[in-house]
């Protein structure tokens, strides 16, 4: 083998054996417009390749987006949800909530007027009677829920965002999101 191969042989091993650091560089770039994604690396003879594959990379899905869970109550996510279009409000997502319940304040800041009353179960088997009112649209992330009758908890510290609200969504609570999955 003459000298010329022996040194590209040398120089493609060389590439290889630095390619951990061009991936891990390659988690540091900033964006663009003509963005290869997260993961990718650049021939020697400039080519952008993705490596998107090795790194674990997942295909977009708009079917599914994450929201950040702001702090926990009891091991439970807190996250912010907005009514009306108009203000944000943190909210415990409540797995186990059939409706969603929000506090005498929200009412009050929203200009919430009583449509009725509802009967309702709550943690500890006590049935207990909410006024409740009716909002134009609730939004968390990217869902949309329209219409939806709240109970209003005159002395509940903060709200409960229930199935009412996500009963078209799988939910996978992670570690600092929530994963919600259209149906």
């Amino acid at each position: 083998m003459n000298n010329a191969k022996k040194r590209w042989m040398t120089l493609n091993l060389g590439v290889v054996a630095i390619m951990p650091t061009l991936i891990f560089l390659a988690f540091l770039h900033r964006a663009t417009a003509d963005d290869p994604g997260s993961c990718f690396m650049v021939t020697s003879s400039g080519k952008t390749v993705s490596l998107g594959s090795l790194c674990g990379a997942t295909p977009v899905d708009s079917r599914v987006f994450r929201i950040p869970i702001k702090r926990r109550m009891g091991k439970t996510p807190v996250v912010d949800v907005t009514f009306n279009q108009q203000q944000t409000f943190e909210m415990i997502l409540d797995t186990g909530a059939s409706s969603t319940l929000i506090t005498q304040k929200m009412a009050n800041a929203l200009k919430l007027q009583p449509t009725g009353k509802i009967n309702a179960q709550i943690a500890d088997g006590t049935e207990v009677q909410f006024v409740t009112s009716q909002v134009q649209n609730i939004t968390v992330g990217s869902a949309v829920a329209s219409n939806i009758e709240v109970a209003i908890a005159p002395k509940a510290a903060i709200g409960l965002l229930g199935h009412d609200f996500f009963e078209n969504y799988d939910i996978k609570i992670l570690e600092k999101e929530v994963e919600f999955r259209h149906r």
